[in-house]
């Protein structure tokens, strides 16, 4: 019985349960969304502005909310004509975009690049160059599409080369759909008046949320199905509203929550991941501030006063 008990404790709890992979990757993998409200809304006003050909989108978020995720899940269900490029790299200067941009549309090669050759290029002229091509895909009914991750951190010379390429359009429609995506900041970001610019050709404005407690079940359970869970495995209701209380419906800190909690439970070939386990789960990744504090209650604590000195510090910490 040793023996097999130091087997198990060896093995990781994805073979342990089952599972094919990871349940809780903190990889921005589109099989692994869950379509809340909200990430639901998201990606379809995405879509339908980008087919549109609206120009400026964007999607920002609070940490964690799975805006990368949303991203890879629109460039997933494109129309195969949409030339795509996913900036994931916000310190970039405005040449050092376009190059990117022209290098994941196809119309510079990576030898090119490692050259120096498209170094030399001057922004004019990588701008024409952008221009001509995204005019070429006009007669076969394409356009390129940008994605830029992370644009809050995109400095203001970088935001006004975005503003110009706004503008490649030909007299019916935008030549390029720019999508930016970032932090809940990025929107205060926009409205700065030295970007009143840029902010005015913005025709979308998604917002991902936090989970509620309804999602946050029906999100770790979709993860455990979809990574291969076939009910050797379960979380306590209990459970999951302490992981509520600790992520604060965050998706990433649900991940690590519950991927801590699997591991915990695998070491005791525990079937039920208990409210025990989820709490030294918390503990460990060091998220106890997230969680709500207790109340102040007086009528426990006043059972515990024996003294008038107890009394009058009591009274003096209600009336405060």
């Amino acid at each position: 019985m040793a023996v097999t008990t130091q087997a198990r404790g060896s093995l990781q709890y994805e073979e342990l349960y089952g599972f094919v992979q990871s349940p809780f990757t903190l990889a921005p993998d589109p099989r692994f969304l869950y379509p809340s409200p909200s990430h639901e809304e998201a990606i379809r006003q995405l879509l339908q502005t980008i087919k549109r050909r609206e120009g400026v989108a964007v999607l920002s978020g609070d940490i964690g909310t799975g805006k990368t995720t949303v991203c890879r899940t629109v460039l997933e269900q494109l129309d195969m004509k949409l030339f795509t490029s996913l900036v994931l790299n916000p310190f970039l200067s405005g040449e050092e975009l376009l190059r990117e941009i022209l290098l994941d549309f196809g119309v510079v090669s990576r030898e090119a690049v490692r050259s120096g050759r498209i170094i030399a290029a001057s922004r004019h002229e990588l701008i024409a160059t952008l221009h001509e091509f995204l005019t070429s895909l006009v007669p076969i009914g394409a356009s390129g599409v940008l994605i830029i991750d992370e644009a809050q951190h995109l400095s203001p010379q970088v935001l006004e080369e975005i503003r110009v390429l706004s503008n490649l359009e030909t007299n019916q429609s935008k030549l390029l759909q720019i999508v930016l995506v970032g932090q809940l900041n990025l929107i205060d970001l926009l409205k700065q008046p030295q970007l009143k610019q840029l902010d005015q050709r913005v025709s979308l404005r998604a917002v991902l949320t936090p989970l509620g407690r309804m999602d946050l079940e029906a999100y770790v359970i979709h993860r455990l199905s979809v990574a291969g869970e076939t009910g050797q495995v379960a979380f306590e209701d209990r459970a999951l509203d302490v992981v509520l209380r600790a992520s604060g419906g965050v998706p990433r800190l649900i991940n690590l929550i519950c991927d801590r909690g699997l591991m915990i439970g695998a070491q005791s070939d525990a079937r039920v991941i208990t409210t025990q386990m989820i709490n030294a789960s918390v503990v460990s990744l060091g998220l106890q501030r997230h969680s709500r504090p207790r109340q102040w209650r007086p009528e426990i604590q006043l059972g515990r006063l024996t003294s008038l000195l107890d009394w009058r510090r009591w009274t003096s910490r209600v009336s405060s």
